[in-house]
């Protein structure tokens, strides 16, 4: 099972289509990628590669 973790000021914002978008911050609370393409994905996963860019 997943860790929960709280939602807090900063996490996300709404997109102009009414859908909360997580942010950076968020995502590194997280601790891991989801591989979902996420837009502010701290990890650098992409898409069309299909993989993790290393840092």
């Amino acid at each position: 099972m997943k860790k929960i973790i709280p939602i807090e000021d900063g996490d996300f914002y709404l997109t102009p289509e009414g859908y909360r978008c997580f942010t950076e911050q968020y995502l590194l609370k997280r601790g891991y990628c989801c591989e979902s393409g996420c837009r502010h994905c701290p990890y650098g996963f992409s898409v069309k590669t299909n993989s993790i860019k290393k840092k």
